[in-house]
């Protein structure tokens, strides 16, 4: 009963967990304590966390706000394994950092004990709810857990809150080349970039060539399905430009799916509409999806 009832928090959110801890006296309780501060050398990072990217300005302007209104929101922690009085990070690495740029000696913290799979989810969900991680750092979050406690893909959207063709197309960016994902990792590429890379033989050379030139996802697409030739830059006002409400609704679908969703209208009320799969378990996905309606 109780890992069903943290199954349900994670699915809702860290959010939900953190609103349930803050509002129910017993989950306190049970949870060693509401809020409280703790020196900052009480505190170490999380080895598990999947965010590896901490943009330097980034932290000198949160540390900025930190010496200014202190933390907000506590950073949620869980006794260090093997070390008395101690916690580990499970999320709010960032502004433990932060506090440390700006002087501050002691911090906010909210202690859960949970596992190192639960700390691993929560953390992975924190940081995807907030969009701080990268494809590339999200990617890996989500092969930690399944490498370490053999979740399926469903498993994970599920656990996540994420469509299992987000999933499937998240994990495929850790095929692209090292020098690839790096171009992710740097933002020098969007997701939707890479995941246009995938699977090509020369992914290095169209990953600089893109990033010099300065090409956006569709460009990209473009350049692929003709390597031979050089895509033009779109210009306001060339060509036929589709309606906002078409654009839109390419965009909503393409989020509920998880694919690549092409939308040829006509002036007559009649038109294409065009689901680009990259594989068979994202065909055999959609189909599964359409026929169970």
């Amino acid at each position: 009963m109780a890992e069903e009832s943290t199954r349900r928090a994670l699915g809702r959110g860290l959010a939900a967990l953190i609103g349930d801890v803050e509002t129910d006296t017993a989950a306190i309780d049970r949870a060693r304590g509401a809020a409280r501060k703790v020196p900052l050398e009480f505190l170490t990072a999380n080895p598990r966390n999947p965010r590896k990217t901490f943009d330097g300005d980034e932290l000198d302007q949160l540390a900025a706000s930190v010496r200014e209104k202190g933390i907000v929101q506590p950073i949620l922690v869980r006794p260090a394994p093997g070390q008395p009085n101690r916690f580990e990070i499970i999320a709010g690495e960032r502004r433990w950092r932060a506090a440390q740029k700006a002087g501050l000696h002691e911090v906010p913290v909210t202690v859960q004990d949970v596992s190192d799979k639960e700390a691993l989810e929560l953390a992975i969900i924190e940081n995807v709810q907030r969009a701080d991680l990268n494809a590339i750092e999200e990617a890996n979050g989500y092969q930690q857990l399944i490498d370490s406690f053999g979740y399926s893909q469903t498993d994970l959207a599920d656990v996540i809150g994420k469509s299992r063709p987000h999933v499937v197309n998240t994990l495929r960016l850790l095929k692209l080349p090292a020098e690839v994902q790096a171009h992710v990792q740097d933002g020098r590429l969007s997701a939707g970039h890479a995941r246009a890379l995938v699977g090509s033989d020369d992914a290095v050379r169209l990953a600089a060539r893109i990033v010099a030139d300065g090409l956006s996802v569709r460009e990209t697409e473009a350049l692929l399905a003709r390597p031979g030739e050089r895509p033009r830059a779109s210009k306001p006002g060339g060509g036929k430009a589709k309606d906002a409400d078409t654009v839109a609704l390419e965009k909503a679908l393409g989020d509920t799916t998880g694919l690549k969703v092409v939308i040829d209208h006509r002036a007559n009320g009649t038109g294409e509409l065009h689901i680009r799969y990259l594989g068979l378990d994202q065909l055999d996905d959609i189909c599964r999806r359409l026929q169970n309606g």
